[in-house]
């Protein structure tokens, strides 16, 4: 008989978390996005806090431009964490994003059940929208392997994997997550959902604004 490696719908999952934080911030004038504080706390402080309530058994950073400045801040962040936490420098963080997607995918280590790839400059997102797309996978059929979140018909993040998808990713050179959804549509469960949370990040200094964030 056949054992599935796939968590049943009831089982408590277990997650792998990539951000992505690799990026120049140019608009923003050469910030790194994911140091932009609300209250005192960065952006990615806040979100690997938010991401505590799930249990993750691996969180992996990935840097680029500014690595040794988002090393700083992990190393002061650890003593409060009781996760995993990683880093992974990517060399050529100019390749554009999905360079360092490809490179978070090729380094994760745990025997993650679904991974969740985010990005550094969602100040809205917390605990309960990671965990509405926990939910979410929750409830997929049978053939669904990815939960994407859908607000006014605009793709939002962070998106969730299951592992198996992720192997099928990593097993084609050069693939990662986008261009693959837009290829298995029917692997899919959208997240139709007006939370704005999903869709907020930081691209120009007028966002730093309307966010309420702090620049550095």
């Amino acid at each position: 008989m056949t054992v599935s490696s796939e968590p049943s719908k009831n089982s408590t999952l277990r997650l792998a978390i990539i951000i992505l934080a690799a990026g120049q911030g140019s608009r923003l004038g050469g910030y790194p996005k994911a140091l932009l504080k609300r209250g005192g706390d960065t952006l990615l402080t806040r979100f690997i806090q938010a991401a505590q309530s799930c249990d993750p058994l691996e969180t992996l950073v990935v840097t680029g431009v500014y690595s040794d400045k988002i090393e700083a801040e992990i190393n002061s962040l650890k003593p409060t964490i009781h996760s995993s936490i990683t880093l992974v420098k990517n060399p050529n963080p100019d390749l554009g994003q999905s360079s360092s997607v490809r490179l978070g995918l090729e380094s994760l280590k745990s025997d993650y059940d679904v991974l969740l790839v985010a990005l550094c400059d969602q100040p809205n997102i917390a605990s309960a929208e990671i965990e509405a797309l926990l939910e979410q996978f929750h409830r997929r059929t049978e053939n669904q392997e990815i939960v994407l979140p859908m607000i006014n018909n605009q793709r939002g993040n962070p998106v969730l994997f299951s592992k198996g998808v992720i192997e099928k990713i990593l097993a084609i050179p050069g693939m990662v997550c986008r261009p693959y959804m837009d290829q298995h549509p029917e692997l899919v469960r959208l997240f139709v959902t007006e939370n704005q949370a999903y869709l907020m990040d930081v691209d120009t200094p007028a966002d730093i604004q309307k966010l309420g964030l702090d620049p550095i």
